[in-house]
């Protein structure tokens, strides 16, 4: 069953930017909400979701997920998390996305969040501290803006498939037996697929193998084993797949050495 959380602030920050870190168990949602100042998520661990409204961002920890103020949404996790909120008023997000999106995090801007955790930096309190929140919201706002790196969709033609990949990533139904199973033709859901994700069907199927994979691997799961749960025939073939879209290998993801620059974005 799902742990609800409790919303931190809801009317007022307690400083105009300010940073918190929570662990979170698995199955964890905070209710949906809006607030009129711009929010930052990142993951140190697991992967952090956000519902809007007729959207669904999911990033990898490579990735942080920056909403604009007033934007409502709702988080969840379905598997453990450790992750961060950089929250900043809203006359210092004149330089940040206007829209919600999934930022790169850059090896600068992580060892900034992980100096902050490390420390339990809430908020700046000297001449020192203000220049790093100054630096980190300068490099926020200067990190490529990403998209959603799986995005989803409540289409209800293609809501569905999306639906039934994400609980079996290891279904290698083709396109044209989707098509079949949901009473459409193979061109229209492609052209729903571009439509509503910007993606081929098969290639958002392998962003979705990506992501599962992240999780595995930080649960400690061998390649191989990870291979065979995500529908691959051998191990070399997901280790190709995963290294294609993501520029690094799993063994080097589970020794913290993914290249955050790396793979097809949209």
């Amino acid at each position: 069953m799902a742990k609800q959380l409790q919303v931190p602030f809801t009317s007022k920050l307690p400083h105009p930017v300010y940073f918190r870190t929570a662990s979170l168990p698995s199955a964890a949602t905070y209710p949906r909400h809006h607030h009129p100042w711009g929010e930052f998520v990142y993951a140190f661990s697991g992967v952090m979701e956000l519902k809007l409204s007729g959207s669904h961002y999911l990033s990898p920890p490579q990735y942080g997920i920056w909403l604009p103020p007033d934007v409502e949404h709702r988080g969840l996790n379905r598997s453990e998390a450790s992750h961060c909120s950089l929250y900043i008023s809203r006359e210092l997000c004149r330089t940040l996305p206007k829209a919600t999106c999934a930022l790169a995090v850059s090896p600068l801007v992580k060892a900034m969040l992980e100096h902050l955790r490390t420390h339990r930096v809430a908020h700046p309190r000297t001449s020192h501290e203000r220049r790093l929140f100054r630096v980190l919201i300068d490099q926020l706002a200067l990190a490529p803006p990403q998209g959603s790196y799986l995005p989803m969709s409540d289409d209800p033609l293609l809501g569905p498939v999306l639906t039934a990949l994400e609980k079996d990533p290891a279904d290698g139904s083709s396109v044209a037996l989707w098509a079949k199973k949901m009473h459409t033709t193979e061109r229209t859901l492609e052209r729903r697929c571009q439509q509503h994700l910007g993606l081929s069907l098969s290639d958002w199927r392998q962003r979705l193998r990506v992501v599962k994979a992240l999780a595995m691997l930080e649960a400690g799961r061998s390649v191989e084993a990870i291979a065979l749960d995500l529908g691959y025939s051998s191990a070399s073939a997901f280790i190709a797949m995963f290294r294609r879209l993501t520029g690094t290998t799993p063994d080097k993801v589970r020794s913290g050495g993914f290249a955050s620059s790396g793979g097809k974005q949209t």
